[in-house]
């Protein structure tokens, strides 16, 4: 691996950047850039390792806030969404990364593959036969499980590995039993369009309701999810005002910009310790019961508690605070192999490092860009440098994307009707990249609801709203009738 100091440097041979593919045209199928004509950040590797290096900057140790009004449930949300919408296999650290080489593996759409995958003609192991549900555990009648157990996890062949659109969402129980939760919800909505068509065929009572669903997901994430990631006024002023930055010149693409950097604000709020259920144990993050991932639900303490990761009543967990720390743990993974560098076991290093292989901006040029002050870039400055010069770090040519993005979070944070909120989301720079590429991969799509009919509303839900909380509810139902 490569390793090595400094901001904004001109290095031997720069002006090839200016005439890189990588700043080309995006393709389709492919990830891409916003920004095409831009100067990327090249900061020495030593200096990003000791910035994400465990007891370095980023180490929130025993210091851990929590968000006022952020479900942490909404975090494993946004991981689900990630898996929905991207899946990349072959980029590296090790090497400059051309995204319009890189192929994304999941479809550039809210449409939920993850769950659906290819769909029943191309995947019909993910289904029921006989109708068009989707397989759980119980209906899957997991080998060697029983009953009390399956009928809370994902369908699972004989090794136990999971049967599902996207295997990511296997990593942890969290995610895994999101996964299930939305496969679940799924199967209520096809019952209720069975009950309501009795003389449609299996194929029309699928496409009806796959769409439903995905609609009803689809809004949440429009009206619940960025508003509380984001802030209510990025959402408002993009659905009102237009895009202004992410606008493909063709199909949608995921752009670096969102992937690699404003997207990853997750890994700033996941808490070191969760507790699964109401009055339950406190886990550790990677522990056998959270998130070691991949196998078969094991005991009936790992059966998720929806009401303590959303808001049913208010007694759910709050995330972490968005900024500039990270769990402990986060920064010495613990399920990697032993032989893997120190450094690369923290995940702070590993985006770091990312976003530079990707050739991407520095923060202050995407704030500039996109017409933030130079006051407020200038308090973003001042706080990165304050934060990182009790270790001698140099970030004063540029401040990496990612990191920017993190400490305009902590020191300006959410924008909402009321104000801003420092650490409880998204700052100007990350809400704008974040909103604009979800809502642009909802515009762009002629099978979403804004895509397809910006006048539908929700049929679920209450008052023609629709949130999480109606989401698990109703795909609980089948689960809490007795037997």
């Amino acid at each position: 691996m490569s390793q090595n100091h400094h901001g904004m440097q001109v290095n031997p041979g720069q002006e090839f950047l200016c005439y890189h593919d990588s700043i080309s045209k995006e393709r389709e199928g492919r990830f891409g850039r916003i920004f095409k004509n831009h100067p990327p950040l090249w900061v020495n590797p030593n200096v990003l390792i000791e910035l994400g290096k465990v007891a370095g900057p980023m180490d929130e140790g025993n210091n851990a806030e929590t968000t006022d009004n952020v479900p942490l449930g909404m975090i494993y949300l946004g991981q689900f969404i990630d898996h929905d919408i991207t899946l990349d296999t072959t980029s590296s650290v090790n090497r400059v990364n051309n995204p319009n080489e890189i192929e994304n593996f999941r479809t550039p759409a809210l449409d939920l593959d993850c769950i659906f995958g290819e769909g029943p003609e191309d995947e019909p192991f993910l289904y029921e036969s006989g109708s068009l549900r989707l397989l759980t555990g119980e209906t899957n009648n997991n080998i060697g499980q029983g009953p009390d157990l399956e009928k809370h996890d994902l369908a699972r062949n004989g090794q136990g590995r999971a049967m599902i659109g996207d295997p990511r969402n296997d990593e942890n129980r969290i995610v895994s039993q999101l996964q299930l939760a939305f496969i679940r919800f799924y199967n209520e909505v096809y019952n209720d369009v069975e009950a309501a068509n009795p003389g449609h065929s299996a194929k029309e009572n699928y496409e009806e309701a796959r769409q439903l669903a995905t609609w009803h997901y689809q809004w949440v994430v429009v009206n619940e999810f960025l508003p509380t990631i984001a802030g209510e006024v990025a959402v408002d002023n993009i659905l009102g005002k237009g895009r202004k930055w992410y606008c493909p010149s063709g199909r949608s693409f995921i752009p670096v910009e969102f992937s690699v950097a404003s997207y990853r604000f997750g890994h700033s709020m996941i808490t070191q310790e969760v507790t699964l259920q109401n009055g339950g144990a406190t886990h550790d993050l990677f522990s056998s019961s959270v998130g070691r991932g991949f196998t078969r639900l094991a005991d009936e303490d790992q059966v998720v508690h929806w009401e303590r990761f959303f808001d049913f009543d208010g007694t759910y967990q709050r995330s972490g605070k968005m900024d500039t720390q990270m769990a402990s743990t986060l920064l010495a993974l613990p399920f990697l192999p032993p032989q893997t560098p120190a450094a690369m076991k923290s995940l702070a290093t590993r985006n770091l490092l990312r976003g530079q292989s990707f050739l991407l901006p520095s923060g202050e040029f995407v704030a500039e860009k996109i017409g933030r002050s130079q006051a407020e870039i200038d308090q973003v400055k001042a706080f990165v440098k304050n934060q990182i010069q009790a270790n001698n770090i140099d970030l004063d040519y540029g401040i990496p994307l990612w990191y920017y993005i993190l400490a305009e979070a902590e020191v300006i944070g959410r924008e909402d009707k009321s104000g801003f909120n420092p650490g409880e989301g998204l700052g100007p720079v990350g809400a704008t990249l974040t909103c604009e590429v979800l809502l642009g991969l909802l515009e762009l799509d002629s099978h979403s609801y804004l895509g397809a009919d910006r006048n539908w509303l929700p049929t679920l839900g209450t008052n023609g709203d629709f949130k999480m909380k109606d989401l698990l509810e109703k795909s609980l139902a089948s689960v809490m009738q007795p037997a």
